[in-house]
């Protein structure tokens, strides 16, 4: 549990730097408020035609008396949603970063700079950083979307579908939302998806306690756009700690003063 509280404490760090580096701040918000409005957009159209959904997916209960058909149809509009909700949570930040890609690789360069050390750089061109950015990103959606599907069957398990699968998916959308968000420093230092996976299992329970709590925290309107600049900060401080990276160990020990050499007294002189 001490790397869970570790993790949290990272997310903490991060908004607190950029409530020190106001103009970074600021220069975060763009994207998420451009994600944003898609997003609210998507999701009421599919609150407004779940039930022609559901509806049009179960003919086979057109003839079936009241209240099963209701019941089925009810039932499958909600966990619609949910899972709807689920991907957009997910989601959420693979687009907010593949649309602000520039702002949060200079935010993430940022951080490196004030922490000390070396700050990493891709060396890429732009174009070359979105079809990364993109390409893994579809990737890891690809998997959250696997995970989904399982937790959604999983959900008409009576009593587990309602009390374990709910928590199993926080922490799936939580793993896979740390990924996403340390993949912008991890990107600057040439990690690839894989090796990125990899270092965040190793360390899990420090993933988690980074991206649950957003996960948690995303599910409140409006509250993901002003918590991105920071959880890109504090992302890039937890790879930091991933990576070992420290700008004490990097700095040479200072040699030890010498000791003074004692001076001996002169025979001659007169007291």
């Amino acid at each position: 549990m001490r790397d869970f509280g570790a993790g949290l404490g990272y997310l903490v760090q991060g908004q607190k730097w950029v409530g020190r580096h106001g103009r970074w701040f600021g220069f975060g918000l763009l994207p998420g408020l451009v994600t944003l409005v898609l997003y609210v957009g998507a999701l009421v159209g599919l609150g407004y035609g779940a039930d022609d959904l559901t509806a049009w997916a179960t003919p086979f209960a057109d003839d079936w008396s009241s209240p099963w058909q209701g019941l089925l149809r009810n039932t499958l509009t909600v966990l619609t949603f949910g899972f709807g909700l689920f991907l957009a949570v997910v989601t959420f930040t693979a687009v907010t970063l593949l649309v602000g890609q520039p702002f949060y690789e200079s935010l993430s360069e940022e951080v490196d700079r004030t922490e000390g050390g070396e700050v990493p750089e891709s060396g890429l061109p732009l174009w070359r950083e979105l079809w990364i950015s993109a390409r893994d990103s579809l990737k890891v959606v690809l998997r959250v979307a696997c995970y989904g599907v399982l937790l959604f069957a999983c959900g008409f398990i009576p009593v587990v579908g309602q009390t374990v699968v709910p928590v199993i998916g926080f922490c799936v959308s939580g793993f896979f939302l740390a990924e996403e968000l340390t993949a912008v420093a991890l990107q600057r230092r040439s990690v690839e998806l894989k090796e990125r996976l990899r270092l965040l299992r190793g360390r899990r329970m420090l993933t988690l306690g980074f991206g649950v709590p957003l996960t948690l925290s995303f599910l409140v309107p409006f509250v993901a756009v002003f918590l991105m600049p920071g959880a890109v900060a504090g992302a890039t401080l937890m790879v930091r700690d991933l990576r070992g990276e420290n700008a004490d160990d990097d700095e040479p020990a200072a040699a030890p003063a010498p000791a003074p050499v004692p001076t001996p007294g002169n025979p001659y002189r007169k007291g």
